[in-house]
């Protein structure tokens, strides 16, 4: 009797642990869009891997590293009107393993010239926290 209560109390247990990255996920998500739509193109990029590493896909070419990650998002949005309206749809997010997920999505900008693509992020946990490690986003 005392095994099934261990194994009944171990396997919600395991449930519990494996929903919380996701959830983790999805708050990094929700805070980006929160950035953006303020206009907070530094708040919405304090979700990518600050590193020189960081990859940034489009149809145009890979940019490599934050700082021109950055760079690029400014160049593309100087001002707080041409940014709009961000929203993502999440349709998936996948655990990889405990440190590493894919997220898959499309994501949509209400402006003067609306915008809309899909995307797939790359996350990785590093120093306890969720950081983007590579954007494909078209």
């Amino acid at each position: 009797m005392n095994r099934w209560i261990i194994a009944i109390v171990f396997s919600f247990g395991s449930f519990f642990l494996s929903a919380q990255p996701e959830k983790e996920i999805q708050q990094v998500l929700d805070q980006q869009l929160k950035a953006w739509n303020v206009g907070d193109i530094d708040g919405f990029m304090a979700h990518y891997w600050k590193s020189d590493s960081l990859r940034f896909m489009t149809k145009t070419g890979v940019t490599l590293g934050w700082q021109p990650t950055l760079d690029r998002y400014k160049k593309g949005y100087p001002d707080r009107a041409s940014m709009g309206k961000l929203d993502f749809q999440i349709y998936t997010i996948e655990m990889l393993s405990e440190s590493s997920a894919i997220v898959t999505g499309k994501w949509v900008i209400e402006s003067t010239k609306s915008q809309d693509g899909s995307f797939n992020l790359l996350l990785k946990k590093k120093d306890n926290r969720w950081v983007i490690v590579l954007d494909h986003t078209s």
